[in-house]
């Protein structure tokens, strides 16, 4: 499975040319919106900055190498009263199996990491005020324990909401990490620990 950061939350994912978008954004501080042809389109929640779902063009309907479960999860730490339910979707491709959290707001509950299961890699917010931060990302994690873990939704230069944090705070609690040349990474056997893609507008 290949996973490309488009920015923000946004990922396309493929394998055996099938193309997979999800949280397509409009909006965002400085981010270019992406634009892209692909067979199916997935967004989290309903908020601006993840549902742009017109920005996709839709290819010819094949045969999908994907399966899709869902998790039901909310944008809060109080239930959705602040700022609604988030869904987090695992995408499962060839035996290999990625986590897209979305605007996760709060710990997993043990029921929700039953559900989830094993992982190779997890797309994952650390920004904080809207979602949770790098100690709560990291928390996260630790109760998933994926074979590596892309941080997403953090401000970059001048990329991003201004009232979310970069992705330092969430590097600095992890001994090594790994910066990517590109935006795209496979999830073979060399991807492994903490994983940041390149935002290439």
């Amino acid at each position: 499975m290949k996973l490309t950061w488009l920015g923000h939350s946004c990922f396309l994912l493929e394998q055996d040319g099938y193309r997979i978008i999800t949280d397509l954004y409009t909006g965002v501080d400085g981010c270019p919106e992406p634009r892209v042809s692909v067979h199916e389109v997935y967004c989290s929640h309903q908020h601006a900055d993840h549902n742009a779902v017109d920005h996709a063009e839709l290819l010819p309907k094949t045969k999908s190498p994907f399966t899709v479960q869902e998790v039901a999860a909310f944008h809060d730490d109080q239930n959705g009263a602040l700022r609604g339910t988030n869904t987090i979707r695992i995408f499962e491709a060839n035996g290999v199996r990625a986590a897209h959290l979305g605007d996760l707001g709060h710990p997993l509950s043990p029921e929700q990491i039953a559900a989830i299961g094993p992982l190779d890699a997890v797309m994952v917010p650390v920004g904080g005020f809207y979602t949770i931060d790098a100690a709560g990302a990291k928390q996260v994690c630790d109760a998933l324990h994926p074979r590596c873990i892309i941080p997403m939704h953090y401000r970059h230069g001048s990329y991003g909401y201004p009232v979310i944090s970069g992705v330092e705070d969430f590097l600095a609690l992890y001994p090594s990490y790994r910066r990517l040349d590109g935006p795209s990474l496979e999830l073979d056997a060399s991807a492994q620990g903490v994983l940041v893609p390149a935002y290439q507008p």
